[in-house]
């Protein structure tokens, strides 16, 4: 079990144990499904972690050429290449890393498309349906710029493209995966005859604990079945680190202002955990007890940058907190260490791994130097 005194601080920490079980269902799943996963780096990239990815995944999705490069150099396999729109400077070295190229518009495809020989091209769609309610993480939204909407494929697809791409969910269940496909059949069905492959995108959450995986996988073989042919990829950068590591923090001082007592942290929601304030997502601390009751210490948790801000509260502890204190900020992976800055020149969180034997390695320290490369 993780101990956070034998780690840095902060220190984002994956343990092993847990990211291995999420790995063999995924590997279970995609068996029984009869589908290929790819690993979405825009949601979890940790190199360091690749090969034990590379035993169970087709490839990697990429949205940009950074993350193209970063899949075709250290994952192999099948690189899935899609941006809401290509650089025309950086599009021969794009296309160099790539296996697959989805275009998000006509426009894309008629002035890229020709350019793709030897690439497996496609294009996003619009599904026009999405289970997500914050309207940030929402590709379906009224007016989004993601994806072409169905009246302007009426005539088929536009020669030299044999893929489709949808992307639609985020986090979620079974269910909107039966009705995203529901939606696409309806919609796009006169184009599922011609294409060669379908790619469903992430948000499938597969390896969440409620996740019902034997409905994802009779609905996904009930799909294949009924459209045989039809090569499907899904795309979670979620589903390989849900709940398979942690954000290690430390308490360097406590502030009490009026009724609030804030524990001040050596990390920072700001700038290393910024979904907790973009969507916003209460993290879950390790230890921590509900904000209410008899001999319950409450606590605002706050960054060391100086965003006003830069806190979430409010979280309860049997015991009161002091300076040197550690505090695990639980499921930390997915979605975080890729988002990370430097703003305020706070230094970045260091990166190891907590082995299923209970040794913790250390695998980047982060310095001076990384905040000084960033700018001029």
């Amino acid at each position: 079990m993780l101990d956070p005194l034998r780690v840095p601080s902060p220190c984002f920490v994956l343990e092993e144990d847990a990211f291995r079980r999420n790995l063999a269902v995924i590997a279970d799943v995609q068996r029984r499904a009869g589908v290929r996963f790819l690993l979405a780096l825009k949601g979890f990239a940790m190199w360091r972690v690749f090969p034990w990815v590379r035993e169970v995944v087709a490839g990697a999705t990429a949205s940009s050429l950074h993350e193209a490069r970063l899949a075709f150099e250290e994952l192999g396999g099948e690189v899935h290449a899609y941006a809401p729109a290509y650089r025309e400077k950086e599009w021969e070295a794009l296309l160099g890393c790539c296996t697959h190229v989805t275009f998000n518009s006509l426009a894309q495809q008629a002035r890229f498309g020709p350019r793709s020989a030897g690439r497996s091209c496609g294009l996003r769609i619009n599904p026009e349906y999405s289970p997500v309610p914050t309207a940030l993480y929402n590709p379906c939204a009224e007016g989004s710029r993601l994806g072409i909407r169905a009246e302007a494929l009426a005539a088929g697809l536009p020669a030299g493209i044999e893929g489709l791409h949808s992307h639609n969910l985020c986090e979620s269940d079974s269910l909107a995966l039966e009705r995203t496909l529901a939606q696409i059949e309806r919609l796009f069905g006169h184009l599922l005859g011609e294409a060669r492959w379908l790619n469903l995108g992430g948000g499938h959450l597969v390896t969440a604990a409620t996740y019902d995986r034997d409905h994802a996988v009779r609905t996904l073989r009930e799909f294949g079945g009924r459209h045989p042919g039809l090569a499907v990829f899904l795309e979670p950068g979620s589903a390989f680190a849900w709940q398979a590591g942690v954000l290690v923090a430390t308490v360097e001082d406590i502030v009490t202002n009026g009724p609030i007592r804030t524990a001040v942290l050596d990390t920072s929601f700001a700038t290393h955990m910024p979904d907790c304030l973009e969507m916003p997502y209460r993290p879950a601390v390790r230890g921590a007890v509900a904000p209410a009751g008899e001999g319950v210490h409450v606590y605002r948790l706050g960054g060391i940058s100086c965003l006003a801000g830069d806190f979430v509260g409010d979280y309860g502890f049997r015991e009161p907190l002091r300076p040197g204190d550690r505090l695990v900020f639980e499921d930390m992976l997915h979605y975080t260490m890729v988002k990370t800055t430097t703003f305020n020149g706070v230094n970045l969180p260091a990166i190891g791994i907590w082995h299923a034997d209970d040794t913790f390695e250390c695998v980047r320290r982060f310095g001076y130097a990384d905040y000084r490369s960033r700018l001029s």
